[in-house]
């Protein structure tokens, strides 16, 4: 199922160009890809779809906007060869869990487009990465149990990469995100609520990323989980 997330991506992607040097959403999905074990032959044959060197089937990029319980807002992400089929599923997703489909539009406004690398503590020079993270500018550096984070612009993205791969550095996680403006704490029903529906939407194929704007208070995870 990952894999064939992972698939439609770079179909997706290889429509502007098989030449990941000159087709950064393309090198960026083939990283991800590779970081998650998906075989070359199985990249190599997905990006030829894309630029028609193997028929296939013709994949489309959406978006749904929505709320899940508890007022939590929905950004959702995915890629599917009939949005017909594809909307309707998302909408009956989110209706078995307390939530339901929004206007275009409702809550995007939510969300920052950010560039992001996560980075495990244990095999960096700590140091060393947030004085790169100044010296190109980084808006936000978190620090979380073992993982170090990195908030950048967007567009610097192939800056990022490029002076992590000169460190010799290899991130958990690289890639474009959306982070909410504001979070919404869940309590323990509205909580399992929104577990079990992030794991639903995840599960489907046609979803890529799932974005919201909820927290759930570790006295309450311990609960729910």
């Amino acid at each position: 199922n990952l894999f064939s997330k992972f698939s439609r991506k770079l179909t997706i992607e290889a429509r502007a160009g098989d030449d990941p040097a000159t087709n950064p959403g393309l090198r960026l999905a083939i990283d991800m890809a590779q970081a998650a074990g998906m075989p070359k032959e199985n990249i190599r044959r997905a990006i030829q779809r894309g630029t028609g060197e193997l028929p296939g089937v013709t994949y489309t990029e959406f978006t749904c906007e929505g709320y899940g319980p508890g007022g939590v807002a929905l950004l959702i992400e995915g890629v599917t060869d009939n949005k017909k089929r594809a909307i309707p599923q998302i909408r009956h997703i989110l209706s078995q869990h307390g939530g339901h489909l929004g206007e275009v539009g409702c809550v995007n406004w939510l969300f920052d487009r950010k560039g992001s690398m996560v980075l495990n503590k244990k095999e960096i020079d700590e140091d060393k990465v947030i004085e790169m993270a100044v010296e190109i500018g980084a808006e936000d550096i978190k620090e979380e149990g073992s993982s170090l984070e990195i908030i950048f612009a967007p567009e610097q993205l192939n800056q990022v990469k490029g002076n992590i791969e000169k460190t010799g550095y290899i991130p958990e996680l690289l890639e474009l995100t959306m982070i909410p403006q504001t979070i919404v704490p869940l309590k323990e029903k509205e909580a399992l609520q929104m577990l079990r529906l992030m794991d639903s939407l995840e599960d489907s194929e046609e979803v890529q990323k799932v974005y919201a704007n909820f927290d759930i208070p570790e006295e309450v995870m311990e609960k729910v989980s």
